[in-house]
């Protein structure tokens, strides 16, 4: 007994360390973030001061000079006139967002378009639809046999289109490219019955109609915006067999993720009561999600923006652009629903469980959702501007699912990602600047990203001169998670989750049956109206007796329109105003996401909190990579093969000790796998397992990799023809660094082989001393044995290379 009694108390004792330690980790963490939030503030504050002290001391000689007196009465009169045209364009927006709703909210597409499959006649009914995009005037037909370019939009509170939204787009792009493009459209209310288990059977079901339609093309490339990225992911999970390359932009996959003081959006689910208030909101609608209220969280984030500085400029350019903000707000003013039970699972799952890189969720009808079986290459394009989907909520579910990029290699994916330094979310998909640049040249580099061998790599696009490249740098885990903050926080998330699911059942047992048989569909329909975002459309419409005659009122100013000069200094008085109240916005948001995250941590950082989310958190355990069947499989195939193996080991080789693969570099490689012999006949298939198999073969065998391709290439015009090829693909020899040159040198070495244009940069002049190095030594020798060994091939080689081709 004593020996029990003294074993408890060193672990009563334990624990309270473990406590102290915990506490004071907490109060350091709120007292770093404290002075960060603090610095922050002090910062934005004090330049917010300075710009405005500078620009009155500016502006302020310019009111007292003689004629401002004039200028004044020019500024009041455009201003009164401004203010009619800004109103008449808010009544404008709210009855086309009336006309809109009655018509059940169409697409917001730029483009013409015909139903392919409705999902709401499928065996299982979902209020998806699949549609083809209809090139514009103008523009050249699509090839049928050409890759299909399927799009996926966000279903979060808006409508459909915002990746066709205007003609320089993701449509725009893949039109211009040559595909046949399809794009997945939602309409307004779900189907009474619809569930995300639905919902990808029938994107699904999409994909086997597209793929029916385009026999001969390869599988579709499927782009996911936003949500729509995730979905994507679950369907490339659940559908290996029906996805070609997936590229998921802007798509929040690991919601825990983020930095300290810069993304609060991540914390509310904790300070909120986690799933609860989806459910209740839910509850409160008939059973309904009203996506409005998604909206004005993303009003929320950043308020001075959205409340304020959209609509000043909106009034400050009435002339210019009523009509641009017409058009967005199209896609903006339009709220859709989901189902409860939808909402649900994506909060559960998504942004309070984190389950889907765990390995952890499963659909509605008990698919499992395993993104290790993902087979396709990844995409992801991601912005370090977007306070929405920071890179490292779109990026973490990398190292989620792998422990190091070997085990990328060894399950056979390819991961790429690109970074924009600055865009914001919604610029991710409308933006003109991006689709022009790292939309089009994703779409270009998707024609050959087959070809890459497994790893993860990021995608690099520069402008030299105004010619743009594009590279591939090989990348590593530890190159993801520098992006973010260290990830011990994160237990506190997993604690949010555990106490969501208490919350989410006590809700359950007592206040959900109460409020279910309290709302009526009447009720529920007179919420959906009074709801802020609908409430301020409703208000500002001609259908409001203040604005019924504002109409021609407005007609009569844009007849005696008269705008101020742009010198008017009232009307830069005007200008310095708004940035002084936008800048109050800003502190308000200062402000209160200091407060969030303080409160945060406050809570969840404390010993108990963590205690509870230390097991959630749990990370599974690593693996033996070397050990998975497939890759002894290959280790034991290293000296087996022939020309094609050959072939593709070298360039992989390659482009492993070059750290990169260039575009240009890429397209030559693919090139030849698809048009020389023997690669012309293969299956794509076939191809994709070579590429596979070989890539293990060079990841876990060293330099045996390098030495037994004698064994693979035992003719000597083998030897010499796959040389020349690699070489074409490699580049000019002076176009190469020298870790290049020097495994190209290892090749010639172990076939005692010379390419045909190889010219050796490091060839000592007459006279010079020996190479020191055993390896130097080797290669010297190997190559002298070469030159001989070569030149009584050549002729031969050369016949056969002609015939070949």
């Amino acid at each position: 007994m004593t020996d029990t009694f003294a074993l408890d108390q060193r672990r009563y004792l334990g624990m309270l360390n473990e406590d102290a330690a915990s506490s004071l980790a907490q109060a350091r963490l709120l007292a770093d973030l404290g002075q960060q939030h603090a610095q922050i503030i002090s910062r934005s504050a004090a330049e917010a001061a300075q710009r405005t002290a500078a620009g009155l001391a500016e502006l302020l000689p310019k009111l007292v000079v003689p004629g401002a007196a004039d200028g004044f009465a020019e500024y009041i009169k455009d201003c009164g006139q401004r203010w009619i045209l800004f109103l008449e364009t808010l009544c404008q927006r709210g009855d086309a967002c009336d006309v809109r709703e009655k018509e059940g909210f169409r697409p917001v597409l730029a483009f013409d378009y015909d139903l392919v499959v409705d999902g709401r006649q499928l065996d299982r009914p979902v209020n998806y639809a699949l549609v083809r995009i209809h090139p514009p005037a103008g523009t050249k037909a699509p090839r049928e046999d050409a890759r299909p370019w399927i799009i996926i939009d966000p279903r979060a509170g808006h409508g459909s289109g915002i990746g066709g939204f205007k003609s320089e787009s993701e449509v725009g792009v893949a039109l211009r490219a040559g595909h046949p493009v399809y794009f997945v459209i939602f309409f307004q209310k779900p189907e009474p019955t619809q569930t995300l288990a639905d919902v990808c059977a029938a994107e699904a079901a999409f994909l086997q109609e597209v793929q029916q339609r385009h026999p001969h093309s390869p599988k579709p490339l499927v782009t996911g915006n936003c949500q729509g990225g995730w979905a994507a992911m679950i369907l490339a999970a659940t559908h290996p067999d029906l996805m070609g390359p997936v590229v998921i932009a802007g798509a929040p996959l690991s919601y825990w993720s983020g930095k300290n003081s810069r993304n609060p959006l991540r914390y509310f689910g904790g300070v909120c009561g986690g799933a609860v208030p989806a459910l209740l909101a839910a509850d409160l609608n008939a059973g309904q999600f009203d996506g409005a209220n998604l909206v004005l969280n993303f009003e929320l984030l950043n308020p001075g923006k959205t409340w304020f500085r959209k609509n000043f400029d909106l009034f400050a350019n009435i002339d210019t652009e009523a009509e641009r903000f017409l058009a967005f707000e199209r896609w903006w003013s339009g709220f859709y629903f989901m189902n409860g039970n939808e909402i649900r699972w994506i909060v559960e799952n998504l942004f309070i469980g984190n389950k889907l890189t765990r390995g952890e969720a499963f659909l509605s009808d008990g698919t499992p959702v395993d993104l290790d079986r993902i087979e396709a290459p990844v995409v992801v394009f991601a912005s370090h501007g977007d306070n929405i989907t920071p890179p490292q909520q779109a990026l973490n579910w990398i190292p989620d699912l792998y422990k190091s990029v070997a085990e990328i290699q060894a399950r056979g994916h390819v991961i790429i990602y690109t970074l924009h330094d600055s865009i914001g979310h919604l610029g991710i998909f409308v933006s003109a600047q991006v689709a022009n640049k790292q939309h089009d040249q994703i779409g270009a580099v998707v024609k050959t990203i087959e070809s890459l061998a497994p790893g993860l790599y990021e995608m690099l696009i520069s402008d030299n001169d105004g010619v743009t490249t594009v590279a591939f740098e090989g990348r590593t885990i530890e190159d993801i998670l520098k992006l973010g903050d260290d990830r011990e926080q994160e237990v506190e998330f997993a604690a949010v989750a555990h106490l969501s699911e208490w919350a989410t059942k006590t809700y359950e047992l007592t206040w959900q049956p109460l409020v279910q048989a309290l709302v009526t569909p009447e009720t529920a329909a007179l919420r959906h109206r009074l709801h802020p975002m609908r409430a301020q459309q409703y208000f500002f419409s001609h259908k409001t007796p203040l604005f019924s005659a504002l109409g021609d009122l407005a007609d009569q100013v844009r007849d005696q329109r008269a705008p101020a000069a742009k010198d008017n200094p009232f009307v830069e008085l005007e200008g310095l105003w708004a940035d002084w109240i936008e800048d109050g916005w800003n502190r308000y948001r200062e402000f209160r996401d200091a407060a969030i995250e303080l409160s945060f941590h406050g809570l969840y950082g404390s010993p108990w909190m963590k205690r509870l989310g230390a097991a959630r958190h749990a990370r599974p355990h690593s693996h033996d990579i070397s050990k998975f069947p497939h890759v002894r499989d290959a280790i034991n195939r290293a000296k087996l093969g022939g020309y094609a193996e050959g072939i593709i080991r070298m360039l992989i080789l390659l482009a492993r000790a070059r750290g990169s693969v260039r575009r240009d570099r890429l397209e030559r490689s693919d090139r030849l796998l698809h048009s020389r012999p023997p690669f012309n006949s293969m299956t794509p298939e076939a191809r994709a397992r070579k590429i596979y198999e070989q890539s293990l073969i060079v990841e876990f065998c060293g330099n045996e990799a390098v030495t037994s391709l004698a064994e693979l290439l035992k003719d000597p015009v083998d030897r010499y023809r796959a040389l020349n090829l690699v070489l074409d693909v490699a580049g000019p020899v002076q176009d190469m660094d020298a870790a290049t040159i020097a495994m190209f040198k290892r090749f010639q070495a172990a076939l005692l082989t010379l390419a045909r244009e190889w010219r050796d940069p490091d060839l000592a002049p007459r006279g010079a001393e020996p190479p020191a190095s055993l390896d130097d030594r080797h290669d010297a020798a190997g190559a002298a044995t070469a030159v001989s060994a070569t030149s009584a091939i050549v002729a031969v080689a050369e016949n056969q290379e002609e015939t070949a081709a």
